[in-house]
């Protein structure tokens, strides 16, 4: 796994999956922000690869920064993605409010499938929420429901929960507000989305609290093929699984018989042929081009 770059004037505070975390350092450092790089490290199967795919910092950052103007209603984090960066990490990372962040993955799901699915089939719920009989993978939920997650360490998968569960994690108006927020932010993309023939099947999103304003504020990525995940209307054909706008390729790979890995062992996924990182990377580009309308440079 790639190591996080040294900045001036930053100390590195934590990395994820994808993202190193910064906090401003020096006599006179302000201690209300951070600065949220996003790296090219791709991460599947609760393992973060040896490969990196080139461009995706700059791509996920762009185009939550696209997103972000879109949700004008919701407040975010973003304090700048300008003034102030680093030069070695311009483009894929922006100066952001310190939220103290809640522990839930808020997901809303407008379309059945993954763990949805799973769950689905066992209890025609999705975390607890009834759905109708007869649906199958890829079927239109309407309307959207609330389907949160507990967060997860590194390495280990988040963990599906009702909503009673976010209420005695955060408070019944908090609880409220992560829902109503979240639902509001899919209905908003998966309109503008489906203007430009992609359908958003779901998308997960995060909230904190912004001490300065008291606000439940949007934080982290927001509406990337790494927390959405987008299908290509043209293609789509209910009753099987839908080609997505993210690492399709790289869990494809990884789970044929080409790169004999087993994801059932310890052993780390191998490293990634490279049509397969240059086939992810244009993936990448093709969502960012067709959501935004602009060009990928």
């Amino acid at each position: 796994m790639s190591t996080a770059p040294q900045l001036q004037g930053w100390k590195h505070i934590y990395s994820g999956k994808v993202r190193d975390l910064y906090v401003p350092e020096g006599p006179d450092a302000a201690h209300d922000r951070v600065l949220v790089v996003a790296s090219d490290r791709i991460s599947a199967y609760d393992h973060v690869l040896s490969s990196t795919i080139p461009d995706k910092g700059r791509i996920l950052t762009q185009l939550s920064l696209w997103w972000f103007d879109q949700l004008g209603n919701v407040p975010n984090h973003v304090i700048s993605a300008d003034d102030g960066v680093p030069a070695e990490v311009s483009g894929r990372a922006m100066i952001c409010k310190k939220l103290d962040m809640y522990p839930v993955e808020a997901i809303a799901r407008g379309y059945l499938t993954g763990s949805g699915l799973a769950e689905y089939k066992q209890s025609r719920t999705v975390c607890d929420v009834p759905l109708p009989d007869g649906l199958v993978d890829g079927s239109r939920i309407e309307p959207a429901i609330f389907t949160p997650s507990a967060k997860a360490e590194v390495g280990e998968h988040d963990e599906n929960i009702n909503y009673d569960a976010v209420v005695a994690a955060v408070g019944a108006e908090t609880a409220a507000k992560i829902r109503d927020l979240t639902l509001e932010i899919y209905t908003t993309a998966e309109a503008i989305a489906r203007d430009r023939g992609i359908i958003l099947a779901d998308t997960k999103v995060e909230f904190g609290l912004d001490p300065a304003t008291g606000l439940v504020t949007l934080g982290d990525e927001v509406l990337t093929p790494d927390s959405s995940r987008f299908w290509d209307a043209s293609l789509y054909e209910p009753g099987k699984a839908q080609p997505s706008f993210d690492k399709q390729y790289v869990r494809d790979w990884l789970t044929s018989a080409e790169s004999g890995w087993d994801r059932a062992s310890d052993t780390p996924p191998p490293a990634l042929p490279a049509d397969v990182v240059e086939r992810t990377r244009a993936r990448y580009v093709e969502a960012y081009e067709r959501l935004t309308g602009k060009s990928f440079v």
